[in-house]
């Protein structure tokens, strides 16, 4: 899976490239926008694509239409996620729009299903959709209550514990080819405008933090001495300050700035009794710039997430993605191609800030927090 991401990555870098050899600022939230359609077409749905050249693909379109569509996010997720449910109760209310853009991504799953079921083993290419597949076919078929994106797909690149990955599971009924599409239309959900918003917040942030990016240039430097062809392992655990930098980006622009959840059952907390039924909402927007938490909230300060500082801090007082059964869907999968991104971006280039830079970012909230005009930067060739 990860030659796929750095696949993607690769058309990134030659647009880079471009703008570093022209000396221009640019919008390079735009650029990552583009990689993240890549990654989600090939990753996810099997398609290979190059949306920043080719705008009018028909994936790259569809995905726009999904986005942009007026179809409150929610209903159109649960819709193409599970379409055997939804779609007899979209019929009485009828959506041209909406029932196209659930055609589409169904029936190119349902495609790519039909043309791996006629290849050879060896001749079907390893990304999200076949090892979906495989794990539905296999002896310990897994449903999708218990399906783990990372753990289906890194497993043959992390045998460092080759237990842990094939512990043995409860008999579950396997993914239907309905789950199938679910699972690939959440990466789609989780993995464009996340994605492509913290990466543009990183970018802002180092930009405009050159001596935390000098520190982040060296680790990345130090790191490509020893792992030419990095790894899911290696990246879990050869990058600490780039995980810092990411953690200080997130909590600084979180993209779910608040959330709800409905109390399964009467409790207390802190003296303040809650009924069963009763919506909570978690202001995570107010909880990050907290300085009884995050002393000096308002400063961008990696060192806020060493190994000390994590154990010291208090219980929920960092939520990005939420917390417990109800977590964003995803999370890990979504950071490493961020990590991956940086890494592969900072090997080549370095971030400056110009003119054009906005300081501070105007932001604005959609399904996720995210820059309002762009982050306008110059790029620097290493």
């Amino acid at each position: 899976m990860t030659p796929l991401i750095s696949q993607a990555c690769d058309l990134l870098l030659a647009h880079l490239k471009r703008y570093a050899e022209s000396g221009d600022a640019f919008d390079i939230q735009r650029c990552y926008s583009c990689y993240s359609t890549d990654v989600v077409a090939s990753v996810a749905f099997g398609t290979q694509v190059d949306s920043r050249n080719a705008p009018e693909h028909p994936f790259v379109q569809h995905c726009r239409r999904f986005f942009a569509c007026s179809t409150p996010r929610l209903l159109l997720g649960l819709l193409l996620s599970f379409p055997s449910i939804m779609v007899p109760l979209a019929r009485i209310l009828p959506n041209k729009n909406r029932d196209e853009l659930n055609g589409f991504f169904n029936n190119l799953i349902r495609n790519g299903i039909a043309l791996r079921d006629q290849q050879a083993a060896e001749e079907r290419r390893r990304d999200f959709l076949q090892m979906v597949l495989d794990a539905r076919c296999s002896a310990t078929s897994v449903g999708v209550e218990n399906f783990d994106i990372v753990t289906q797909v890194f497993s043959d690149e992390c045998s460092a514990d080759p237990t842990r990955n094939h512990q043995p599971r409860l008999p579950s009924t396997p993914l239907s080819v309905d789950e199938v599409v679910g699972q690939a239309v959440l990466f789609l959900i989780a993995g464009y405008e996340i994605v492509t918003n913290t990466l543009s917040f990183t970018t802002y942030l180092l930009a405009t933090h050159p001596d935390c990016q000098e520190k982040l240039l060296r680790e990345v430097d130090r790191f490509n001495e020893t792992h030419v062809a990095p790894e899911y392992c290696s990246l879990q655990e050869g990058l600490p300050y780039l995980d810092m930098v990411i953690a200080e980006t997130l909590r600084m622009y979180p993209p779910a700035f608040r959330f709800t959840r409905e109390a399964a059952q009467d409790c207390e907390l802190l003296g303040q009794r809650i009924p069963a039924g009763a919506v909570v909402e978690m202001a995570v927007g107010a909880l990050h710039r907290d300085a009884e938490h995050w002393p000096h909230p308002e400063l961008f300060d990696p060192e806020r997430f060493t190994a000390e500082a994590r154990r010291c801090r208090r219980p929920f007082t960092y939520l990005p993605f939420g917390a417990g059964p109800r977590s964003c869907l995803g999370v890990r999968l979504g950071l490493l191609e961020v990590k991956l991104t940086l890494l592969h971006v900072l090997r080549k280039f370095r971030f400056e800030a110009c003119p054009e830079t906005q300081v501070p970012l105007q932001l604005e909230s959609k399904s996720a927090l995210g820059p309002k005009n762009g982050v306008y930067i110059k790029i620097v060739a290493r």
